[in-house]
């Protein structure tokens, strides 16, 4: 019972904010970047939530719980990419755009902006898609009766209704008291979990010693074949740069990010040592349920029912973050840039929401067709990460890059990441041929066109913010 009442308790504290935000928004910036007004301890808490979801809490535990703390390989990933991001935010936020392909056409042009625009919409309701399998998940412990498809359906209709109605202020403030919770109960929830398995001894006990190893039975590549995914997808993450977008101001955006290391380094941590200790003591059908199950056998109930129900407002937060971004592109980047130019604020606001609506749905199917979570974000950070990341990061590292380079770096990625995942072997991780398709496209390619105009890349290299090629 108590179970219950903390999920309402959640659903509750969600509908409230999603309800007050939705009253405040007044125009497309509101919707779209929160009338970029968001304090450094709100973008903490939003990067933070928005990064950690089902990828570190069932995809990161189903690691775990089969390779143990070599599951750190995955992390890690993100950690690397925080040293570029500190070099980034204020300047990303200088420039004030609303999306990432608004970077890929000021400094190339209109056709990396569409480009860019298919890889993100592929790779975010992919991601999407596995925080609707993984509330399903959470549904079925608490209550047995309701089969993990059915709680996949409603957790997918419960975040399309959030999404569309409030946009990024719903999304930042939600995922500052979400953060919150998580935080504190993932910091408890390790010392109580250790003394119900009885100490370090305990888990030693119960689990083969390479489960305590850096690499554990992983070998390099399969190792690296975690890491890269995570790394590139962090440094080229539009969400990231959408919340940049959204800072009071440089300033915040710079504090933000070491906020946002700290967290990040606890949390995942706490995060794996969480699955690693359930492992010791609970053997689950599907291992990307390990850290739910724990939380709800290993944990006195008050603090196990917190601890799910932070879970299922995490797995929330990040749907609504990453149904939000490529709905935030389609409007921005195809239809205002496109479509209809001459847009009001009333028509993009209600495209925007029909939009959600549709790419939630198509989230929705493709959740029916990936049963392991942490197969499905390797697959989604890859798409991102060959496909995008390349090209964002010449924006702000490489003046030589072309727009030509460009283009093909960002075609080529996304092919190859789609061709290896439905024909490729699977013995090789996807992301070497795809980075490396990507990388080199735009390395020759640039190398083999005419140098972009001082005018072009100038802008991205100075204290001045680039003239706007769009509104």
């Amino acid at each position: 019972m108590l179970y219950v009442a903390v999920l309402a308790l959640v659903v509750l504290l969600l509908t409230g904010v999603t309800v007050y935000k939705t009253i405040a928004i007044r125009g497309r910036a509101d919707f779209l970047v929160a009338g970029r007004k968001l304090p450094w301890p709100v973008l903490v808490f939003t990067l933070l939530s928005s990064w950690i979801g089902a990828g570190s809490l069932f995809a990161g535990g189903e690691n775990a719980y089969r390779n143990g703390f070599a599951a750190l390989w995955q992390p890690a990933g993100g950690w690397l990419g925080l040293i570029l991001i500190a070099a980034i935010a204020g300047r990303a936020r200088r420039f004030a755009q609303f999306t990432v392909p608004d970077l890929l056409e000021s400094r190339y042009n209109a056709v990396a902006r569409v480009m860019g625009t298919i890889a993100i919409v592929i790779s975010y309701t992919v991601i999407t898609s596995y925080q609707f399998k993984g509330g399903g998940d959470v549904l079925h412990l608490i209550f047995p009766e309701l089969d993990r498809t059915t709680g996949m359906y409603i957790i997918a209709g419960f975040v399309i209704a959030f999404t569309a109605a409030a946009g990024m202020a719903s999304v930042a403030y939600l995922d500052l008291v979400i953060g919150s919770l998580v935080t504190i109960i993932v910091v408890v929830s390790v010392p109580l979990l250790l003394q119900q398995a009885g100490g370090w001894g305990g888990v030693h006990a119960n689990l083969p010693p390479d489960r305590f190893t850096p690499m554990g039975k992983l070998t390099l590549d399969q190792a690296l074949g975690f890491t890269l995914p995570t790394m590139l997808l962090l440094i080229g993450n539009q969400g990231m740069y959408q919340k940049f977008f959204s800072a009071r101001s440089e300033r915040d955006a710079k504090l933000a990010v070491g906020g946002w290391i700290v967290g990040t380094l606890l949390l995942e941590t706490l995060l794996v040592t969480v699955s690693v200790i359930g492992s010791s003591m609970f053997k689950v059908e599907n291992p990307r349920e390990i850290m739910p199950t724990t939380a709800r056998l290993g944990l006195p109930t008050v603090v196990g029912a917190l601890f799910l129900g932070g879970i299922f407002a995490k797995v929330i937060s990040t749907a609504n973050n990453y149904l939000f971004s490529p709905a935030t592109n389609i409007i921005h980047d195809v239809y205002e840039r496109f479509i209809n130019r001459n847009a009001t604020e009333r028509q993009s606001l209600i495209m925007s929401r029909a939009t959600v609506v549709v790419l939630g749905l198509f989230a929705l199917l493709q959740a029916t067709h990936f049963e392991s979570i942490l197969r499905a974000a390797l697959y989604a950070y890859t798409v991102y990460g060959a496909a995008v990341t390349p090209s964002v990061m010449a924006v702000f590292f490489w003046r030589r890059a072309t727009t030509a380079g460009a283009i093909a770096s960002i075609v080529l990625g996304t092919v190859v990441t789609v061709g290896w995942q439905l024909f490729g072997p699977s013995n090789i991780d996807a992301v070497y041929p795809a980075v490396g398709a990507s990388v080199a496209a735009l390395i020759l390619v640039s190398l083999l066109t005419p140098r972009p105009l001082p005018a072009k890349v100038d802008p991205f290299f100075t204290q001045e913010a680039p003239t706007h090629a769009t509104h």
